[in-house]
C-alpha cells in the first residue's frame, strides 16, 4: 500500500508521522459518488428553485411542516438540532480535533475543521442561490446545513475509522457509507420532525456532505503532502548524500 492508501510515512527521530485522510483504495469510489451527490443535489436545486411549499415528494415521505414530533422524541430532536447551531457544531468540531490530536491524526484534524466549514459554506451559498423557504420569505431551506453538518462529520470519523482499522476498499467504503447514511437520516429526522426542513431539503444536505467531504479530503492530502512531506524528503536526501 503506498502513501497515499494511509500507509505510514517513515520517520525519524521527532519526526510525526503523516497518513492521509483519504486512503487510495477509497478515492475513487468515493469520488464517484460525490460526483453522483452533487448532481442529485443541482437536479433538486432545479426543481425547487424559489418554492415555498412542499412538493410531491415531500408530502409523500412526512408532512414537513406539522411540528410533529412529541416527547420524549421532541426533546431528542433539540438536542440534535442544538449540535447543528453556531456554539454546538463548534464544540463537536473542538472535540473532534482533539480527539484527532489524542489518536495523532494531525492531518485528519485539519480535515475536520475545513470539512465541515467548506460543507456548511457550500450549503449557506446553495441556499441563497436556491431560493427555497419555509415558514417565511426569510427563512431559506434548502439544503439543509444541519443534515449537512452532521453527514460530513460522520464521514470524516468514517474515514479515520477506516485508517485505523485496516480496513480494505469494500469494508472501508461500505463504513463511510453507512456512518453517513445513519448520520443524515437521524439529523434529517429532527430538522423535518421540527418543522425545520423539507425531507427533499434534507436529502439535498446529505448528497452536499457525500460531495464536498472527499474532495476536501482529497485537497487537504495534496495541501500536506506539498508543505509536509517534500522538505522531508529533501531532509533525508540530503542526508543521504553527506553519508561517506
Amino acid at each position: 500500500m503506498d502513501r497515499a492508501a494511509g500507509e505510514d510515512l517513515e520517520a525519524g527521530p521527532g519526526e510525526s508521522v503523516a497518513r492521509a485522510v483519504l486512503p487510495a483504495s477509497l478515492g475513487p469510489r468515493l469520488g464517484l459518488i460525490g460526483v453522483l451527490g452533487a448532481l442529485v443535489v443541482v437536479v433538486i436545486g432545479v426543481l425547487y428553485s424559489g418554492h415555498s411549499a412542499p412538493g410531491a415528494v415531500d408530502r409523500w415521505i412526512f408532512p414537513p411542516t406539522s411540528d410533529s414530533v412529541r416527547a420524549p422524541w421532541r426533546q431528542v430532536a433539540l438536542v440534535l438540532d442544538f449540535l447543528g447551531e453556531p456554539v454546538g457544531s463548534a464544540l463537536v468540531i473542538v472535540g473532534g480535533v482533539v480527539g484527532c490530536l489524542v489518536v495523532r491524526r494531525p492531518r485528519m484534524a485539519v480535515l475536520v475543521v475545513a470539512g465541515a466549514g467548506v460543507t456548511v459554506g457550500t450549503t449557506t451559498v446553495l441556499k441563497h442561490v436556491v431560493g427555497r423557504t419555509i415558514h417565511g420569505p426569510g427563512n431559506l431551506s434548502y439544503p439543509s446545513g444541519h443534515t449537512a453538518f452532521a453527514t460530513a462529520l460522520a464521514l470524516m470519523a468514517a474515514l479515520l475509522a477506516t485508517d485505523r482499522l485496516g480496513l480494505g476498499r469494500a469494508a472501508g467504503t461500505s463504513l463511510v457509507l453507512g456512518a453517513g447514511l445513519v448520520a443524515g437520516v437521524i439529523m434529517g429526522w429532527a430538522e423535518v420532525g421540527l418543522g425545520a426542513h423539507y425531507p427533499t431539503d434534507a436529502l439535498g444536505g446529505w448528497c452536499t456532505a457525500l460531495a464536498v467531504v472527499p474532495a476536501t479530503a482529497w485537497l487537504v492530502d495534496r495541501a500536506a503532502d506539498r508543505l509536509g512531506d517534500r522538505p522531508s524528503r529533501r531532509t533525508a536526501d540530503a542526508g543521504r548524500r553527506e553519508r561517506p
